[in-house]
């Protein structure tokens, strides 16, 4: 089955600009070999939806929260296969070590920044113990995880609060998702440029499966960027160790979420995941010392749930 996803090792992770409408194939670049789903985005896999809550206040204040659900039901009693792929770990994502132990993801997958983890962990505690039918639930795993928009925003403020988590999980929808400065992406850097969400998706033809995977990142990092084999940051002389290193500084994070509706456990999920570190090489990253470079992958092939038995939590 694995073999199947290797061609999505070539998948760019396109880094969206402060303008969504400027999507690479609007403007004719037509990244890869595989056809992308009728939205382009990780909401052509079935079930998958995203909101956003963005945060923008005075000159100083910039950033928010980004929350991915694989389905809209009650995630903690119907739980989806998952894996997490570590690829730098200068991070603080919340959850890693039960998705590792059990293989599956029980609760939205939330974005923010990195000194707000704990009261988004915190949030969604909250959320799903609020959620009928979870009126026993002892335990509950929250996936949190984040990028440090400290450059352009007062990161020490701690601006996002738990009525900005909830919200952010209260808006997610399927259709189109918004793009560039929203959300978790709202105060990040990439490539020395302006960062931000941005999502795509292929689809494998039906001889191969059929199946679709959409990718959403939040992107932060740094290197030399390229475009589908293009040296963008050399031709526009703005790169990785190009004069001051001081201040050339390669470091911030990414974080990746990848969707499928394959039939994958949590182990070829683990295996699917370490590919996108593949396509954030294409796109010019490279893993500083100080970058944090994880990816989340999880199916939602109703066949995979894992139902739960709040008894025993």
């Amino acid at each position: 089955m694995m073999k199947l996803f290797l061609p999505f090792s070539l998948l760019i992770f396109t880094i969206q600009m402060s303008y969504s409408q400027h999507r690479p194939r609007t403007m004719g670049i037509q990244i890869g070999v595989l056809s992308p789903g009728p939205l382009n985005a990780i909401t052509d896999v079935k079930g998958v939806k995203v909101g956003h809550e963005t945060i923008v206040k005075g000159k100083d204040i910039r950033t928010g929260v980004t929350a991915i659900l694989p389905h809209d039901g009650n995630i903690f009693q119907d739980k989806v296969p998952a894996a997490i792929y570590i690829g730098n770990g200068f991070g603080k994502l919340a959850g890693y070590s039960q998705v590792a132990e059990l293989g599956n993801l029980e609760t939205p997958i939330i974005l923010t920044n990195t000194l707000n983890v704990p009261i988004a962990a915190d949030a969604v505690i909250d959320y799903v113990l609020g959620l009928k039918g979870n009126e026993n639930v002892r335990s509950v795993n929250p996936v949190i995880g984040e990028t440090n928009d400290g450059r352009l925003n007062d990161i020490r403020g701690r601006h996002v609060k738990k009525k900005d988590v909830i919200q952010a999980i209260k808006k997610a929808k399927s259709g189109a998702v918004e793009e560039g400065n929203t959300g978790a992406g709202t105060g990040t850097i990439c490539f020395g440029w302006k960062g931000g969400i941005g999502n795509a998706s292929r689809k494998l033809p039906e001889s191969a499966g059929g199946y679709s995977v959409g990718v959403l990142i939040q992107s932060n990092f740094g290197g030399v960027l390229q475009i589908d084999g293009v040296p963008i940051g050399e031709e526009l002389d703005q790169y990785y160790m190009k004069g001051r290193l001081t201040e050339d500084n390669p470091d911030g994070s990414i974080m990746v979420v990848v969707a499928t509706d394959a039939p994958l456990e949590a182990r070829n999920l683990k295996r699917l995941a370490k590919r996108a570190m593949l396509g954030i090489a294409k796109a010019g990253g490279i893993a500083s010392n100080g970058s944090g470079d994880y990816v989340i992958a999880f199916s939602t092939h109703e066949d995979l749930r894992a139902v739960s038995y709040t008894h025993l939590t």
